[in-house]
């Protein structure tokens, strides 16, 4: 695994459950307003944490911890993340994925084998402005398949969309909203510029 980075606590990441968060290194999207620059960007990687080194912190806090966060850059690009996942579940964590849903293949793999507790997939954009947003061609059907295995085999989930004002309009949001069954499960996140020093 390239893990980037390890936050060791979070109130506010899994909803109801005291976590840490696992940052992956790399993503196969470019999105012009992305939070964690520095996980997707290689020429901004730093060094990455050994996952021995994270396994050690999860089984020491056993007691204090209930889930496990996996976000990045993007989880399911990492070649062995099914593998890391399940030493994750042994250890006996709650585990949420965050994810951009370009890799339904891989989701459905890990939530038919129970391997993930929770997904928080970000949509976004409606399909005519997907690529021009992700900075790359994208095939919409790998979005709506992702997004029709969360719903029939995640135990809990979340679709969100940041919006972005000079990217997204409100009729936008409602396309992206029709994309969803459950509207109760879709949130909307304010973009916040965020100067990183």
């Amino acid at each position: 695994m390239r893990i980037g980075g390890l936050q060791k606590f979070s109130l506010i990441d899994y909803p109801d459950k005291f976590s840490c968060i696992i940052f992956t290194q790399g993503c196969n999207f470019r999105c012009s307003w992305c939070y964690n620059p520095e996980l997707v960007y290689p020429h901004l990687f730093k060094n990455t944490i050994s996952e021995n080194y994270v396994l050690s912190f999860l089984e020491s806090r056993k007691n204090a911890l209930e889930a496990v966060v996996i976000t990045g850059g993007e989880p399911t690009i990492q070649p062995d993340l099914t593998e890391f996942i399940e030493k994750i579940k042994k250890i006996g964590y709650l585990v949420k994925l965050d994810t951009n849903g370009s890799n339904p293949y891989i989701l459905e793999k890990l939530l038919k084998n129970k391997l993930v507790d929770y997904v928080a997939m970000d949509i976004k954009a409606p399909p005519e402005k997907y690529s021009l947003l992700i900075g790359k061609s994208m095939d919409i059907s790998l979005i709506f398949k992702s997004i029709e295995i969360i719903e029939n085999y995640s135990p809990d989930y979340e679709f969100r969309t940041t919006f972005v004002p000079s990217l997204l309009s409100e009729d936008d949001i409602a396309r992206i909203r029709r994309m969803i069954k459950n509207k109760k499960k879709y949130k909307i996140q304010q973009f916040k510029k965020i100067l990183k020093v």
